[in-house]
């Protein structure tokens, strides 16, 4: 079954409007969706290689787009729409006591919420929030979703045979293991 599911995903991303469905998920998922871009980036790439800095641009596009509304909620709905995302990852709390010292090392949070697997929805909202400098946050995140990105489907792009066949002969691994990091993301923007 999960073979299928495999497929069925990698014919999607072969599909004529993947693009669009990924500048889509790209840009939700950088203010409030909580499924990263990543395995899609890296299923379309496998299954257009050819179109890899397409992709990767699309992506890094929508995504800086996409955290710019997460910017934008936590500007100016924290109360209604910014403060209940927060709560879900279990970040509200901490709100206060992060505010003060944020705005100094704001441009590294973002930096490094943008490029790892803390979900960077909670940064974006974050920096609104707070006030981190508009400039600031627009320059950190193109930077970290670009370096990101553009890592993953370059590489893709070069090494794509092997890593495809190293990702279907241990499917059920690579599936568990993709899980196994996503949900320990959560667990651990809940904990900190």
């Amino acid at each position: 079954m999960l073979r299928r599911v495999y497929d069925w995903v990698l014919g999607l991303a072969g599909h004529r409007y993947a693009m669009w469905f990924l500048a889509a998920i790209s840009f939700v998922e950088s203010s409030v969706f909580p499924i990263p871009p990543h395995p899609l980036v890296m299923l379309m790439v496998i299954a257009r290689p050819q179109r890899w800095l397409a992709i990767a641009l699309v992506t890094i596009a929508s995504s800086v787009l996409g955290g710019m509304a997460g910017y934008a909620l936590g500007a100016f709905l924290f109360d209604t729409v910014g403060r209940p995302v927060l709560e879900f990852y279990g970040q509200l709390d901490k709100f206060d006591l992060l505010a003060e010292e944020f705005n100094r090392y704001g441009a590294w949070a973002v930096l490094i919420a943008g490029m790892t697997p803390f979900p960077y929805k909670v940064i974006t909202i974050f920096s609104g929030a707070t006030g981190l400098d508009f400039t600031v946050f627009s320059l950190a995140s193109l930077a970290a979703r670009g370096a990101i990105f553009l890592i993953i489907a370059g590489l893709l792009r070069v090494f794509g045979p092997p890593i495809k066949s190293f990702i279907e002969e241990r499917l059920g691994l690579m599936t568990t293991i993709f899980l196994v990091l996503l949900f320990g993301a959560f667990l651990l923007v809940r904990w900190l």
